[in-house]
């Protein structure tokens, strides 16, 4: 389950190393080249919202296995565009035909005992963040070597095997809901409403994925200008740093099972501020860049993972609907993130990205502090 997890979000990721060269294809600033970043994320936003839901309603294995085919079909469609519109309209359909791991998580999540559910999910999670972050080393490399249409083709056979994988390897698993799409979908407000627990574990999420949307998105247009002058290849390379702190997912799990899941979540939003405070004065520096990455990665994990845990353990039998308020909300974030780091980098370029992301941490602060009476123990 991590390998096809990391396998399948790798798809949101590989077009961030490839801006530079697509802007150059299509002719148009790189800025605007970014824009498919956004619209990935964006697309990731709708499927999770109109689509995860459906786990709780229909058999799960049968819902991966034809999600996962259309995702096949949208990198195809991404891999053979004539025009950036069509890229653009590609990039919304892979977003939202890539929501598998959201799917996967709760699968694993329904199989597991209690007790050792933060460390199965902190597993599964390491799967996918080290797609994430590996993502863009390989599409780095291999766009340029063979150019980007070539890793939207590999993608699309890599997510061909999983689908036979997932056909041999994954458990049938039955939901438990017996309402219309219409109530699925009405039940999801119901739950907003209903779990304040889930309601601010959603919105730290939110403030530390736009960090993260913005960074990723807007390092590759500080990478590829001087002094550095780096290519794609050498910017994908930095995912590998990224990765590094991956393997702490499983770590972070773990001791949310033996404690308070919460107080990773502060420490995690923490540790995301320092980064960009390092990123700041990092506008020459290499080593600089390397040591900022691994803090926010370390801290996304720390904030994410355990705050995916606190939300797993309210309802059981509502935990894909749980996960679609969760995990839609914090990608909406990641899209409104990387509009908003390309804003500011056409504004005042790294320096202001920085400054705005240190304050869209201090904001996950702010929220962190004013519920933690509420949700100290939880």
């Amino acid at each position: 389950m991590a390998a096809c997890t990391g396998l399948i979000v790798a798809n949101l990721y590989y077009c961030q190393p490839l801006i530079v060269l697509i802007a150059k294809e299509f002719n148009i600033p790189e800025a605007n080249a970014g824009t498919i970043a956004y619209l990935t994320q964006g697309g990731y936003a709708i499927g999770l919202f109109f689509m995860v839901p459906l786990g709780d309603k229909i058999e799960r294995k049968k819902q991966i296995l034809i999600t996962t085919l259309a995702s096949v079909v949208a990198l195809i469609i991404a891999a053979t565009a004539k025009s950036f519109l069509v890229l653009q309209i590609a990039s919304l359909l892979i977003g939202i035909t890539s929501i598998v791991p959201q799917l996967i998580l709760p699968l694993a999540a329904s199989l597991t005992a209690p007790e050792e559910r933060g460390k199965v999910v902190g597993t599964i999670m390491s799967g996918l963040l080290l797609g994430v972050l590996l993502s863009r080393t390989l599409s780095g490399f291999v766009g340029q070597i063979l150019g980007w249409r070539s890793m939207f083709l590999i993608a699309a056979g890599i997510c061909t095997l999983i689908f036979f994988v997932i056909q041999n390897k994954f458990p049938v698993n039955r939901p438990q809901f017996q309402g219309t799409y219409g109530q699925l979908i009405k039940s999801l407000f119901t739950l907003i409403k209903t779990q304040p627990l889930l309601r601010e574990a959603t919105l730290i999420n939110v403030f530390c994925f736009a960090q993260f949307g913005a960074f990723w998105t807007t390092m590759v247009l500080l990478l590829s200008e001087s002094p550095f002058n780096l290519n794609s290849s050498h910017i994908g390379l930095f995912g590998i740093v990224g990765a590094s702190g991956a393997l702490a997912a499983p770590l972070v799990g773990k001791m949310g099972d033996k404690g308070s899941p919460r107080v990773a979540v502060g420490y995690g939003c923490l540790l995301m501020l320092i980064s960009f405070i390092v990123f700041y004065f990092s506008i020459e520096s290499i080593a600089g860049i390397v040591i900022g990455i691994v803090l926010i990665d370390i801290g996304i994990q720390g904030v994410h993972i355990s705050n995916q845990t606190r939300v797993y353990s309210l309802l059981p039998e509502a935990r894909n609907r749980l996960n679609t308020v969760f995990m839609s909300f914090s990608f909406l974030g990641t899209a409104a993130g990387t509009a908003y780091g390309l804003l500011l980098w056409k504004l005042g370029g790294w320096h202001a990205v920085t400054i705005g992301c240190a304050a869209l941490s201090l904001l996950s602060l702010v929220v962190y502090g004013v519920t933690f009476k509420s949700s100290s123990k939880k």
